[in-house]
């Protein structure tokens, strides 16, 4: 039986986790309005350029490419990959590949394209956000006001926690003429539910798709309140994560599963194996009632 004490701490709980999510919304906001500002006192880009795309302008694409095996991309990803001179990817600051660049290379003729490089800044700063946004959204109009399409690839789906979503916003404030449009892709998640050989949800059960944070009571609400959830990059809360489950008897009910569907793909069925050890990155956790 609930009692009103319990009903009133599970809808706190809830707050606090509509306010992190808010939270997270205003610094994405802050640094979105500071990116447009900066760009607008910009001498070197007059303000008229950005109000109106002139004619000719190129396309951005957002192309999912899958969660890692080449083969898990649509027909019409490898049409856009070959047809586009530019072919834009997440780059480290070293220039070094990123995993959706890996995934494209058996699609197209890297030597015949504009390979573009993009540098994202890994920060909450709203500054240091607008600085590395703003930088990237002009190599890529750079690209587009000649008139050249640019394909932005990124692994996964484009609209599910992807970088593509933070470029195509600001690309839309900056030159709100440039069409923009997204190529739905494989989720990583519907590869680790192909991998365990399991499902994520039949008839009305509910899944929850969670970022894990290292806010104990965050995650231990998303557990209660959906029948499957599956939490994206555990590496850095693992040992925590193991420990809300315990708490909840759930702690058997976990596997892990890295860089899902590629080639260096690694199962766990039992989480438990994994407490106290690094991980992959690109690590996710199915947790099945």
């Amino acid at each position: 039986m609930t009692t009103g004490l319990q009903k009133n701490k599970t809808k706190s709980h809830l707050h606090s986790m509509d306010e992190q999510a808010a939270h997270e919304k205003q610094i994405t906001g802050a640094a979105m309005q500071t990116a447009v500002a900066a760009y607008h006192a910009d001498d070197e880009y007059p303000l008229v350029e950005s109000e109106l795309a002139p004619i000719g302008t190129g396309t951005l694409y957002g192309v999912g490419v899958g969660p890692g095996d080449p083969e898990l991309i649509t027909l019409k990803a490898c049409r856009l990959l070959r047809d586009c001179p530019v072919i834009a990817y997440p780059a480290t600051k070293k220039g070094g590949k990123s995993y959706a660049h890996e995934i494209v290379e058996m699609h197209i003729k890297a030597d015949e394209k504009v390979m573009l490089g993009l540098v994202f800044p890994m920060t909450r700063d709203p500054g240091q956000l607008a600085s590395g946004w703003n930088r990237t959204a002009e190599l890529c109009w750079n690209e587009l006001k000649q008139g050249r399409d640019v394909a932005f690839v990124t692994e996964g789906d484009p609209n599910l926690y992807s970088t593509f979503i933070h470029l195509a916003r600001l690309m839309q404030e900056l030159h709100p003429g440039v069409p923009v449009v997204s190529i739905p892709g494989i989720s990583s998640v519907l590869g680790a539910a192909a991998a365990l050989g399991q499902p994520l949800a039949d008839g009305d059960q509910r899944v929850g798709i969670i970022p894990a944070t290292e806010d104990p009571e965050a995650l231990k609400e998303a557990l209660l309140h959906h029948d499957t959830v599956v939490f994206l990059k555990v590496a850095k809360v693992l040992d925590l994560l193991l420990d809300v489950l315990d708490e909840l008897g759930l702690s058997g009910k976990a596997s892990v599963v890295t860089k899902v569907t590629s080639p260096n793909e690694t199962v766990w069925r039992d989480a438990r194996e994994l407490r106290g050890r690094e991980l992959e990155y690109l690590s996710l956790m199915v947790v099945s009632k």
